[in-house]
């Protein structure tokens, strides 16, 4: 295994991490945005208005692209995994 294949696996890996975890990542971001604007709107300055709509959002968003960010990392584990004897030898 040179050091070209290795930094080519670990780049992999983190792209298939950031585009797995990047639809969590926006819907909590854009669901911030909103409360956070909510609360400033109205001055109610409450740490569990933004955690519980958060937790929903993020919990929806799980349902609705779960399915695909698991077919991602099934992919990319069976690419993984049909790669390992050209690895080692």
């Amino acid at each position: 295994m040179t050091p070209t294949s290795v930094v080519e696996l670990g780049r992999q890996a983190l792209e298939v991490t950031l585009l797995v975890s990047a639809p969590l990542f926006i819907a909590a971001l854009v669901t911030g945005l909103v409360i956070s604007i909510f609360q400033a709107a109205t001055q109610i300055n409450e740490t569990t208005l933004s955690f519980v709509p958060k937790l929903v959002a993020i919990f929806l968003t799980l349902v609705v692209a779960g399915p695909w960010m698991l077919s991602v990392l099934i992919g990319y584990i069976q690419q993984l995994y049909e790669a390992i004897p050209t690895m080692i030898g």
